[in-house]
């Protein structure tokens, strides 16, 4: 079957690739996805096809997908401040954007577009040619958003002052609200509804791995705790966790949003995600539990 007339969806991380299978849902189409290789991304596309996730296609990429963008009409983006996607829209100029969710950093994103923050991520700023390209991709989009051709499907309130300001420059706001998820969800059975959540501010350099070891010790020690760790948290740092009493490290290759979905009464902690906001849509209101 030919899949060149299906939107292009091209995503880097897990939760973009989830987020890539609920616009399909939402939207009632059939997407055709390039993937980035990278930790889970295999599994998950493997976990989404299984679901049934309305894929035209589904193949890993390295690189920028350029004979594919190049004959895609819309362009469904997981990472709208990557250098690879700032390259992208510059030099081909997609006729049609829609930003898929990509945790916080799409809140700065959107702030970036609005002006109320530099279109650059934060750990990497951008200089000499990253900013010219940076430059050249938002006047971009910001055309797309005077046209309606530019979208944000996003889990955030589109009451958030980042949000507020997209839409008041012409940008479409479409909520994803997780609900295919939770309709093809698989529920695992853990050994406890006490649940940790791995965090990535250790591997980053946010948070130090002997305060965040202890932090997770401090809950083990309540009582039965299951450990879920982050796709890219070292495996040493993991190790050392799994020792702690009264802890079982569970590694289901997944992201959490598909992992738990479907599973009510959790007590959930973390050192601070944008999980804490996606499996408050994922999950039933009566199973979210506090966040550290």
């Amino acid at each position: 079957m030919a899949v060149q007339g299906y939107p292009l969806v091209w995503v880097e991380s897990p939760l973009q690739f989830v987020a890539a299978a609920e616009l399909a849902a939402e939207r009632g189409i059939r997407l055709r996805v390039v993937f980035r290789l990278g930790p889970q991304m295999p599994q998950t596309a493997a976990e989404l096809l299984a679901r049934g996730a309305d894929f035209a296609s589904c193949v890993p990429y390295v690189g920028i997908p350029w004979a594919e963008l190049r004959r895609a009409d819309e362009w469904i983006v997981g990472d709208g401040l990557s250098g690879q996607f700032l390259l992208a829209a510059a030099v081909l100029r997609p006729a049609a954007v829609t930003l898929l969710d990509d945790g916080t950093m799409s809140l700065r994103l959107a702030a970036g577009l609005a002006g109320l923050a530099e279109f650059e991520r934060p750990e990497q700023p951008a200089t000499g040619l990253r900013r010219l390209l940076a430059s050249l991709a938002k006047d971009h989009l910001l055309r797309l958003a005077g046209t309606g051709r530019l979208a944000f499907f996003s889990f955030f309130a589109p009451e958030r002052p980042e949000f507020a300001a997209v839409s008041a420059l012409g940008v479409r706001l479409r909520a994803n609200v997780f609900a295919w998820t939770r309709r093809t969800a698989r529920p695992p059975r853990l050994a406890t509804s006490r649940v940790v959540l791995g965090t990535s501010r250790v591997a980053d350099g946010l948070l130090d791995r002997d305060e965040h070891r202890a932090e997770v010790a401090r809950f083990a020690a309540q009582g039965a705790t299951v450990y879920l760790p982050h796709r890219r948290e070292r495996a040493a740092d993991v190790a050392a966790i799994r020792e702690l009493p009264g802890l079982t490290v569970v590694e289901p290759g997944l992201p959490v949003e598909l992992f738990l979905a479907g599973l009510d009464g959790l007590e959930i902690v973390s050192s601070g995600s944008s999980a804490d906001s996606t499996l408050a849509r994922v999950l039933a209101p009566a199973g979210r539990g506090s966040a550290s």
